[in-house]
């Protein structure tokens, strides 16, 4: 088994409208075709970011029990999805009708202040509850951003193609999985949190297994693993830009949104104790 444990099936009330809709706003996407650049990308991490805060959000009791299953997992992609999809739908109308100079601007504000206001839900409640606790979250994220840049650099000095090709896509989704590694490996070594994905906990159990983990932890070897496979990725995709870049960075930003959806949901669970 590879799924996480906790996914929860809704009922059937709930997931087929969801469904529904969801089919809806990808078969509109598909006829109107909107172009997915780097900006794109880029304006849908703070979408990837807002539904990991939905679940955040579930996991803490916020929602009303009548629709707190529609932000459970896996369901609450879904529901993050018709959301961000309708988004794109109304930023391209917008830039149509000239009211928005771009369509990634429109996306991007607008998955911004959906990721905030959500954020400071749950870290209100938190502060009411007196649990909260930035500073292992806040470490995780400046961890993170250091190995990212050092594996960047190091993509742009040895494969340097692949770098100039993939660009802002490619360097979220190096950081996506670089955070989502960082903040495994803190939950797992420093705040004693479970593993429940069988897979990550093999990686996890195998660096506990190493010498090092006397002095350095289990969690590194997963952080590892997480990078160079989010970079062996890229290098898969450096023709598949070139040939075929909308399309290329559709999947690479369901890459992405893979590392910075759990990563952002593990910094975000840590905060709020």
């Amino acid at each position: 088994m590879v799924l996480p444990e906790g996914f929860v099936i809704p009922p059937w009330y709930l997931v087929v409208p969801v469904v529904v809709i969801l089919g809806s706003v990808i078969a509109l996407l598909w006829a109107i075709e909107p172009p997915v650049t780097d900006r794109t990308v880029i304006a849908f991490a703070p979408w990837m970011m807002f539904g990991a805060t939905l679940h955040v959000l579930y996991k803490i009791g916020a929602f009303p029990a009548s629709i707190e299953a529609l932000f459970s997992s896996p369901l609450v992609y879904a529901v993050t999805a018709v959301i961000a999809g309708i988004a794109w739908i109304i930023a391209v109308f917008l830039h149509i009708g000239g009211l928005q100079p771009t369509i990634p601007r429109f996306v991007g504000i607008a998955g911004t202040a959906f990721f905030t206001v959500f954020a400071m839900i749950a870290i209100f409640r938190t502060v009411q509850t007196d649990t909260l606790e930035p500073f292992w979250p806040v470490i995780a994220v400046v961890a993170a951003g250091i190995v990212t840049a050092i594996a960047w650099v190091a993509l742009s000095l040895w494969f340097t193609d692949v770098a100039a090709t993939t660009g802002a896509t490619g360097a979220l989704v190096v950081f996506g999985h670089a955070l989502d590694g960082v903040t495994t490996a803190v939950g797992y070594d420093v705040l004693g949190v479970s593993e429940s994905v069988p897979l990550s906990l093999v990686i996890l159990e195998a660096g506990e297994a190493l010498p090092t983990a006397e002095y350095i932890g289990a969690g590194w070897l997963f952080v590892l693993v997480k990078v160079v496979l989010a970079l062996v990725i890229l290098g898969l995709f450096r023709e598949y830009v070139d040939e075929r870049p909308q399309q290329a960075r559709t999947i690479l930003a369901l890459v992405a949104a893979v590392g910075l959806g759990p990563a952002i949901h593990n910094t975000l669970l840590f905060v709020v104790g």
